[in-house]
């Protein structure tokens, strides 16, 4: 049998309430008995912790950068660090302040400020970065002595694409010494080799959700009350919110009675409020904000439609696989989101949802009107749905293929065999 696993996790921001994926990763390898330190620039700072942070007590696994924003407060805290590290790493001291090998990251003090931040013991069996700019970052500490370990990269989606339109050759230095590249959709794959990868390299990795404690009802018409409609997440222009709130508009003018939740926050919510009064719509949609697991899963439970409308941003932001999708579906929800991305990984559309274009207010209301004319079909959808969760996007079965992928990329001979797709069980079900 082989031993557990060292883990580094990298990312950008830890805890991160829209990050959902990052702390199902993290909380699946420690209950399988892996050993996992987190390293971050800092915390987001949501309003809302999950409650998983507190419960595994992940801030005290955690290490952080903690680069000031500020010229001369990270020029001040910068020499403190270089005067300890001339006391007792010099080495790290001289990596760190190579400028003519590490280019700005010395320059501006990162480096600096990165090398406090691992201590001397900072050898993993595997630095687990997640989107390709902190791949980057975790690739040259790995170049500067810093840490050591497989550098694997999990590529989400912004990082092909917005992440690229300045700099359509950062990441040529990562697929050169980058050990593995976990892409989470398929659409993702074909971009890193069309990017430079070397496709040996690559190997789809779905994100996922613990479909065992996701409760599933099948849902149907909602008879004499209004119907209700949720959407979930940041509200970013990639998540399509304001074409969510077109479409509302065109149901009520049709006559539709419906509720219309929107639960997050973000830049964008100033401007979607103004939609929503634009519109008149203030008596049909309530914008709630960041709520915790278990009010969103009551949420989830209620509501009949989950709205998913993503697009591409005008940046080129877009998803990977929405996480809130994958918890929508496993819970019997009727979805409508959009061909975007790898969303149709995961709808299929006519069978477990359904998709319309991008951008396509009145396709998001057609859609929401088929389904109302069709609503002996609504068990066969929520079945679908929650079959296609279970079968291909189980974070638990995930887990045990990522660390089976881990055990051959070290090269171990008893690395456990590949991990097949697992089919559903009896389903926990909520009567209708």
């Amino acid at each position: 049998m082989n031993r557990p696993l060292s883990f580094a996790v990298f990312a950008h921001e830890f805890p991160a309430l829209s990050e959902t994926f990052v702390l199902n990763q993290i909380t699946g390898l420690l209950d399988t008995g892996h050993q996992v330190t987190i390293f971050a620039e800092g915390p987001r700072g949501d309003s809302v912790v999950h409650p998983d942070v507190h419960a595994y007590s992940l801030i005290d696994r955690t290490r952080y950068s903690a680069v000031p924003d500020s010229h001369a407060r990270r020029c001040a805290s910068g020499l403190r660090i270089l005067a300890r590290l001339l006391r007792t790493r010099r080495g790290a001291l001289a990596q760190s302040v190579n400028v003519a090998r590490f280019g700005r990251l010395a320059a501006s003090l990162r480096l600096v400020h990165w090398a406090d931040c691992l201590s001397s013991d900072a050898d993993f069996d595997i630095i687990l970065a997640h989107f390709g700019p902190v791949g980057g970052l975790a690739q040259r500490l790995r170049d500067a002595k810093l840490i050591s370990g497989r550098l694997v990269t999990v590529m989400h989606g912004v990082d092909m694409t917005r992440h690229l339109r300045d700099a359509p050759a950062a990441y040529e230095d990562l697929f050169r010494s980058g050990d593995l590249f976990l892409p989470v959709a398929e659409v993702w794959e074909r971009r890193l080799v069309e990017l430079g990868c070397d496709p040996e390299k690559i190997a789809v990795h779905h994100m996922g959700v613990d479909t065992a404690a996701i409760p599933f009802r099948a849902r149907s018409l909602p008879g004499d009350r209004p119907l209700s409609i949720l959407s979930v997440g940041r509200l970013i222009e990639k998540k399509g919110i304001a074409d969510a709130l077109r479409a509302v508009s065109i149901l009520v003018r049709r006559g539709v009675d419906l509720r219309y939740t929107v639960v997050g926050d973000g830049p964008l919510r100033p401007q979607l409020t103004q939609l929503c009064d634009e519109l008149s719509l203030s008596r049909a949609v309530s914008f709630v904000g960041w709520r915790d697991r278990n009010a969103v899963a009551g949420l989830m439970e209620r509501a009949d439609i989950l709205l998913a409308p993503s697009i591409t941003a005008a940046d080129g932001d877009q998803e990977g696989i929405p996480v809130t999708l994958m918890e929508a579906m496993a819970a019997g929800q009727i979805v409508v989101s959009t061909a975007h991305s790898g969303i149709p990984e995961l709808v299929m559309n006519g069978r477990s949802g359904l998709l319309v274009e991008e951008g396509d207010p009145d396709g998001l209301a057609a859609a929401v009107m088929f389904l109302l004319s069709m609503g002996n079909a609504w068990p066969r959808i929520s079945l679908a749905a929650r079959r296609k969760v279970v079968e291909e996007f189980d974070i638990r079965t995930l887990n045990r293929r990522l660390v089976a992928r881990m055990y051959r990329l070290l090269g171990m001979r008893d690395a456990p065999a590949e991990v097949p797709e697992r089919r559903p069980s009896a389903l926990p079900v909520i009567p209708a």
